[in-house]
């Protein structure tokens, strides 16, 4: 199933995408895409339903954040061996950890805000990882059992606030903006294998990043069961887990997003997304 969110912002309808991609609504069937909606005892009732026999939604609304409610936003850094390369860092021996402010979850095609002062806001393709049911100790043979699904997550930073001043990196990550997430939850039912996806990131029609989550360096069984041992991830946290090649900060020289920049990228049958650049307070 490929379920989604659709209406303004902060008022947002569940939703589920039809066999010809069109929008269907399951207002009065879940409340929202939710921890609730994704328990793997909804998404089996969810699964039972005729996508054909719900509600046509008319028009073109827009899509947003595809779960609501999200706990945590965890992120994995270096995890692509190719990206690591290029960087000029080691392959980590074990998951490099960081968060995202949860407030910086935005539809995926909602305006890239480029926050007051920055010179430096990049771009980052990656696989989104959502939990559907509480995980804790789990052994990685059994990881993906307590996934719910996969989206589009574009991973925006921004340089400078990241790995110019003091602090943890969590800073450069969690501006207003730099988290869309979707535009489809897509269910681990539909995605055989998380470690074969190819992945894209286009800069004003600039192809930038063009990978394959066969190089990540961690597996999301690997990366879920890693997590589970310092902290419970409960349904509908989100986990992004690294980019491919090709960020603006490797380029020489280096690129950046500016103001009027669009930007659009892809994960192999799970969507894409598209956004403009804005200045603060012109979204």
């Amino acid at each position: 199933m490929k379920l989604l969110r659709y209406g303004v912002k902060g008022e947002e309808k569940p939703g589920m995408l039809d066999q010809d991609g069109r929008v269907r609504d399951l207002t009065g069937i879940v409340d929202d895409i939710d921890a609730r909606a994704i328990a793997p005892e909804s998404l089996d009732k969810l699964r039972e339903l005729d996508p054909g026999s719900l509600p046509l939604v008319s028009g073109n609304p827009r899509i947003g954040p595809c779960v609501a409610g999200v706990g945590k936003f965890m992120c994995i850094g270096l995890n692509y061996s190719d990206h690591a390369a290029e960087s000029g860092m080691d392959v980590p021996t074990e998951p490099v950890l960081f968060m995202k402010a949860t407030s910086a979850i935005s539809g995926p095609n909602d305006d890239i805000v480029i926050p007051r002062g920055s010179e430096k806001t990049d771009w980052e393709v990656e696989l989104g990882v959502v939990i559907g049911k509480t995980a804790k100790y789990v052994d990685v043979a059994d990881a993906l059992n307590y996934v719910a699904g996969y989206c589009v997550i574009n991973d925006l930073s921004e340089r400078a606030f990241q790995l110019e001043s003091t602090g943890q990196w969590v800073k450069g990550k969690s501006c207003d903006s730099f988290g869309p997430i979707g535009p489809w939850l897509v269910t681990r039912d539909e995605v055989p294998d998380p470690q074969n996806l190819a992945l894209w990131l286009d800069v004003n029609g600039h192809r930038f990043q063009n990978g394959s989550t066969r190089t990540m360096v961690f597996g999301v069984d690997e990366i879920v069961s890693y997590l589970s041992r310092f902290m419970s991830l409960q349904p509908g946290d989100i986990i992004s887990t690294g980019t491919p090649p090709g960020v603006g900060l490797v380029q020489n020289p280096q690129v950046y997003l500016s103001p009027g920049d669009s930007v659009r990228l892809g994960i192999a049958g799970l969507g894409e997304q598209s956004q403009r650049c804005v200045t603060e307070g012109a979204e």
